[in-house]
């Protein structure tokens, strides 16, 4: 009996060990954030000599009941040389009659309405290679038809790229909450994704770290072109990530920044529409492989709860310092982080809360993935074999997305 009270012992020992490390990572990770990835609001605007053509490209389906009010601010926009590319993708709303409505009212606007899928291309993915067919600016913004974007942000972000001779700068924005469950569970993704994706070094050339942002990804044109372009991506889920990847890997200078008070959407508006965004990350986070996730989340729940598994074992000797340690780290992780974000910290505190039920929802994505043999995405079905063969990244390994050929 008591060989075996010893085994178990050092068992825990050896798992708060690892917790330990996971959240001194975290801490580490959070203070790089916040030392290396500027917040664009806060850097001065220094105006280039010339302010060079900037082309906006927005692909919409059935986003009816969001397009007019994000549009209405990407109008509002101070640039001084802009064109605004505004693409139906195969929409079943009223979204075509709104494209064209805002492009009869705004010589700027140029309307494409796709009305068929090649095969072997995600909706998405399509949509945007047709609209950089369209472009004719030096500069490309991909964003979304949910992304609100204040008059001066055009202007500080194309200034901070061509001031530090960027070729990609992608903002994240500010997502706005509904709710103190949908709060929690934006400040648990950005902890981990940030950290994860080691979003601060992405500005260092030396190192294979990229990223991506949908909401706001700045592109100069002609490190695009030095790309094989959205042929690459056509069946990549996580085409902004892979936008990322593609610029980094063919010599592109990249960079992330913070987008508070400049570029905001609504992160999601109910449960039930974050549980239909999840879907897709059987195939972003698990590539199609339902064991993977199953994986992950266990990985997941045991690394993020291991402080107060530590609590529980107090009498375990180290326990009660190893919890202390872990509770302190997280401590210091989730304040880097609100402060930086300016987010509330209570949001922060709260993630161990809302862990199971995002472990739940990507549980679900799985389950409905084998369910399906793919994942719905935009109205359309995509098998997983497609998916998988498609694939240009895994999330938070960048050594395997750096070594797929280009």
């Amino acid at each position: 009996m008591g060989r075996t009270v010893s085994i178990v012992n050092w068992l825990l020992i050896g798992y708060a060990g690892l917790g330990g490390l996971y959240w001194l990572w975290m801490a580490v990770g959070m203070w790089r954030v916040t030392r290396r990835v500027p917040v664009l609001v806060r850097e001065p605007l220094v105006e280039p000599p010339r302010w060079p053509r900037l082309s906006i490209i927005i692909p919409a389906c059935n986003e009816g009941d969001t397009l007019e009010g994000a549009i209405a601010t990407v109008r509002r926009l101070d640039y001084p040389d802009l064109e605004i590319v505004l693409i139906d993708d195969r929409s079943e709303d009223d979204t075509g009659r709104i494209v064209d409505r805002i492009a009869a009212e705004d010589a700027r606007v140029r309307p494409i309405h796709v009305t068929e899928l090649p095969d072997g291309w995600l909706g998405k993915v399509h949509a945007l290679a047709r609209g950089v067919e369209a472009a004719g600016g030096e500069w490309v913004l991909f964003t979304d038809a949910d992304v609100h974007m204040a008059p001066t942000t055009l202007r500080r972000a194309v200034a901070h790229a061509e001031r530090h001779a960027l070729d990609q700068l992608a903002v994240a924005p500010e997502m706005w909450p509904n709710g103190w469950l949908l709060d929690a569970m934006i400040s648990l993704f950005l902890r981990v994704f940030c950290v994860g994706m080691r979003v601060w070094a992405v500005g260092d050339p030396r190192s294979r770290a990229f990223i991506g942002v949908g909401a706001f990804n700045l592109v100069r044109r002609s490190a695009l072109e030095r790309t094989p372009g959205f042929a690459w991506l056509r069946m990549e889920v996580g085409d902004d990530v892979g936008l990322g990847l593609m610029l980094k890997r063919s010599g592109a200078r990249c960079c992330l920044a913070g987008g508070k008070g400049l570029v905001g959407l609504d992160w999601y508006r109910s449960l039930a529409e974050v549980a239909r965004g999840t879907e897709k990350a059987y195939a972003s986070v698990a590539v199609c492989h339902f064991p993977r996730l199953v994986a992950i989340c266990i990985l997941a729940m045991l690394a993020e709860y291991a402080p107060w598994v530590a609590i529980l074992c107090w009498g375990v000797p180290g326990m009660t310092f190893a919890a202390a340690a872990m509770l302190a780290l997280g401590l210091a992780s989730v304040v880097r982080l609100h402060q930086w974000a300016e987010r509330p910290i209570l949001s922060g505190l709260l993630t161990p809360v809302v862990l199971p039920l995002a472990v739940l929802l990507l549980l679900r994505a799985g389950v409905l993935g084998l369910a399906r043999g793919g994942i719905v995405w935009r109205g359309t079905l995509y098998p997983s074999r497609a998916l998988i063969e498609g694939r240009r990244l895994r999330m938070f390994w960048t050594k395997d997305a750096w070594q797929r050929p280009l």
